[in-house]
């Protein structure tokens, strides 16, 4: 069974939001991760790396669709998603990896 996920990111002080889908979180996660700082990406240049809230799927267009809806909401909206699992904003990404990742591991 395959596994695909519709995620939302944040930066350490909370104030970005970003919405993504990936069939691999762990991946993804590190993928943003290395990406931090660099301006060609919108999670790279606000340094989003940090997991608030995910859905997992079993078919990649059920979980593109959700992302789709998500990247539409508002602001409040999203923050609302978020609030229904995790309301302490806690960050989750040591729930999916090891956190920080290891930089020997996930060199590029």
């Amino acid at each position: 069974m395959s596994n695909y996920f519709t995620y939302i990111l944040t930066n350490s002080t909370k104030k970005v939001l970003y919405v993504g889908m990936t069939n691999d979180l762990e991946q993804r996660l590190v993928e943003h991760f290395l990406n931090r700082g660099k301006p060609e990406t919108f999670a790279g240049r606000y340094y989003c790396y940090y997991l608030l809230y995910y859905e997992r799927f079993t078919l990649p267009g059920h979980a593109l669709e959700r992302e789709k809806e998500i990247k539409d909401w508002n602001r409040k909206r999203k923050e609302g998603l978020i609030n229904s699992l995790n309301p302490e904003w806690k960050f989750l990404n040591s729930e999916i990896m090891l956190w920080p990742p290891d930089p020997e591991t996930t060199a590029r």
